[in-house]
């Protein structure tokens, strides 16, 4: 299943500091690790392989902490139910 705008993701991959648009600029972030959640908010040239996305992670209080563009690659989509064949 292609990702959808909206979707939750997990990273598979670290994704460097210098690949981050950050909303609070702060030197203690140095890298997004493997297993953190955030939402695709923005989808890219959705015919390019692999697709690129800008995704949102926030803390737990819903507060935007940083926002990355990604290939389908670097994340998982996380589905919270089984699909119907």
């Amino acid at each position: 299943m292609q990702p959808k705008l909206l979707d939750t993701i997990a990273l598979v991959t670290n994704i460097p500091h210098d690949r981050l648009s950050l909303v609070e600029q702060t030197d203690r972030l140095e890298k997004l690790p493997i297993g953190l959640v955030g939402t695709i908010v923005h989808i890219y040239e959705q015919d390019a392989t692999p697709s690129k996305y800008l995704v949102e992670f926030s803390d737990t209080e819903g507060c935007e902490e940083a926002m990355a563009t990604l290939d389908e690659l670097e994340f998982v989509v996380l589905r919270y139910e089984l699909a119907t064949a």
